[in-house]
């Protein structure tokens, strides 16, 4: 049997406060080490010339968190180092999707600063859901329509330019790691035929190996696409 396709991963990263509770440590630790193990997927994504990585990283309802400044704080402190070493120096594109109302100006300019001095990059599209909900990009797109009643919705690819990931191919397949087997408001219209994988692993505790499974198991499916 033919290896499937590999262009597009999607992850719903998931337990850094369970991480924290098993580790008894706090949320700002537990945030630190999961930023620091995105930074472990991309070079490991980078390593099997993936083209497109999507990430979950913050929902418009986590928004709504006390526990959302921890995460704030944390990329204040070190997310500009993130840039630095692991986007800038392998060629990687920025493109944060989500909505950026009440989001701190801090935030904002530094979303303004990945995306202007990554667009020209190649190697590898990651794409930041960040204050990202489905329902609220369902929302924008009729919106759009709305504003442009001649935008034109014929084929898919048209439709497609409407979200925001726009008309790149859909996440081959998804990973939710921490054990919860739900989808979460996360770019459904791009998971029409996406293979899911829930594991129970800890997003901090999430290593390449796991990810070499996946895509073992990954490769062994039958993919018929409805038919």
């Amino acid at each position: 049997m033919a290896k499937n396709n590999l262009e597009h991963i999607a992850f719903i990263l998931d337990g850094n406060k369970r991480w924290a509770k098993k580790n008894n440590v706090d949320l700002k630790t537990a945030y630190k080490n999961g930023l620091e193990n995105i930074s472990n997927l991309i070079n490991n994504c980078l390593k099997i010339n993936l083209k497109y990585l999507t990430l979950f990283t913050l929902s418009s309802e986590n928004l709504k968190r006390s526990s959302v400044f921890n995460i704030f704080d944390v990329i204040y402190d070190d997310f500009s180092f993130f840039f630095d070493q692991i986007i800038k120096e392998n060629n990687i594109k920025i493109k944060i999707i989500g909505s950026r109302t009440n989001l701190p100006k801090k935030i904002l300019s530094l979303i303004d600063h990945c995306e202007n001095n990554t667009q020209h990059n190649t190697k590898l599209n990651l794409n930041l859901a960040f204050n990202y909900g489905f329902v609220n990009e369902i929302e924008q797109v009729l919106n759009k329509l709305k504003k442009n009643p001649l935008i034109n919705v014929e084929g898919n690819r048209n439709i497609k330019k409407l979200f925001l990931l726009g008309d790149i191919p859909d996440p081959d397949f998804l990973v939710r790691t921490g054990g919860e087997k739900r989808l979460s408001n996360f770019i459904m219209y791009n998971l029409t035929y996406t293979e899911i994988f829930f594991v129970d692993t800890l997003w901090p505790e999430f290593t390449f190996q796991h990810l070499k499974n996946l895509i073992n198991k990954y490769q062994k499916i039958s993919r018929r696409y409805g038919l």
